[in-house]
């Protein structure tokens, strides 16, 4: 009997197609979902792999919120001033969505042992909107300073 493991992101797609695409905003676009990143899942960043085989396309962005350091990867806080997030937008398949709340520790709207919320979010500078990744509030962490996790790590030499 031959046995075939599947990565832990693929179990259970078909039940969770529901509550991914529950939102009453299309969160499609051309066929893929949308998705802000800002961290370590930037093209070219350490986690980029877990998304890039799911990426059709990547362009920049901005939303407002803050970053928050928490050492090797940084934590969004949405705001409502209008301080500004560089990162990048990426269109990728419902398995990159998947993959990416694995990555995030996001089970589901508002269940207890997320890390993150998944919540929905529109670019500052034009018409863009889609999911992002972000903390509910900094837990007591310093703020990154500046709008950039990708400047913050080289100026800091990381």
């Amino acid at each position: 009997m031959l046995l075939f493991f599947r990565p832990s992101w693929q179990v259970g797609i078909a039940q969770r197609h529901d509550e991914l695409f529950s939102n009453s905003k299309s969160d499609r676009r051309d066929g893929m979902i949308s998705v802000f990143v800002y961290g370590t899942l930037l093209v070219g960043e350490s986690n980029h792999g877990v998304v890039s085989p799911f990426m059709k396309h990547a362009e920049p962005g901005v939303i407002h919120g803050r970053l928050y350091d928490v050492g090797p990867y940084p934590a969004l806080v949405r705001t409502e001033d209008n301080h500004q997030v560089v990162g990048e937008w990426l269109d990728v398949t419902e398995e990159g969505l998947i993959a990416m709340d694995e990555l995030e520790m996001y089970y589901g709207p508002g269940h207890p042992n997320n890390e993150y919320e998944r919540v929905w979010v529109k670019d500052v500078h034009n018409q863009r909107e889609g999911w992002v990744y972000c903390w509910r509030s900094p837990r007591g962490l310093p703020e990154i300073q500046g709008s950039s996790w990708k400047a913050h790590r080289q100026s800091n030499g990381l």
